[in-house]
């Protein structure tokens, strides 16, 4: 590709201006795969066991949401990018909405409602407690996404809660690894990607510790 056309493709491929039509994008996209599976199961095309099928999938999009959030600052980090930061929120409100709709879908489909067959399935299928662990988790972030919410607590305080993010990452693949068993590519590609981005964000912190006593030293604070 000659240098003009990669210079011409550039500002598509990473926009930088105000893009208004992004955050809208993104949240339309986010319902597609809803929409989907709803016209599978309408079809009868889901599977032959769509509550299954469908809490899996639910399940799954709740994890790819997580992952793409914490991906955002990562990409800001490496590479200048400002956008993915503009649809963070967006991502991450997804995340707790298919977190939810899985939820959902285990206690009102799965076992309709009955709490005894749930706290026995607690006790005997480990993996259910860790996809507990992440939900619960991703609750506050959600209540606490809000511009309002970040004045109420402070940007430090903010910060620190919305860090949980990652362990919500780390136990939705655990989640993911002791529900699958036996195929562990999947999980195991999430997994790789949460690590990479965790030691982006480990790396940027360490450098900006490094510098921030640098300072202190040269007496430049």
């Amino acid at each position: 590709m000659s240098p003009a056309k990669a210079a011409a493709l550039r500002p598509i491929l990473f926009p930088s201006g105000p893009l208004p039509w992004l955050k809208p994008a993104v949240i339309v996209a986010g319902l597609v795969p809803l929409v989907k599976m709803e016209i599978d199961l309408i079809r009868g095309t889901l599977s032959a066991d769509p509550v299954s099928a469908g809490e899996n999938q639910l399940g799954l999009l709740a994890l790819v949401f997580l992952v793409a959030s914490l991906a955002c600052t990562p990409l800001q980090t490496l590479f200048g990018w400002k956008f993915p930061i503009r649809i963070r929120k967006a991502l991450g409100l997804y995340a707790f909405f298919y977190a939810s709709l899985h939820f959902g879908a285990y206690l009102g489909f799965d076992k309709q409602l009955n709490m005894a067959e749930v706290f026995a399935d607690l006790t005997e299928r480990p993996f259910l407690i860790v996809g507990f662990l992440a939900f619960v988790i991703l609750v506050p972030l959600a209540v606490t996404s809000t511009a309002g919410m970040l004045k109420r607590l402070g940007f430090k305080r903010w910060k620190a809660l919305h860090r949980l993010a990652y362990v919500a990452g780390i136990l939705g693949v655990a989640h993911f690894v002791m529900r699958v068993k036996s195929n562990l590519t999947e999980p195991v590609i999430y997994g790789t990607i949460l690590g990479a981005l965790f030691a982006v964000r480990l790396g940027a912190w360490l450098k900006e510790r490094a510098r921030a006593r640098l300072n202190r030293e040269l007496g430049l604070d």
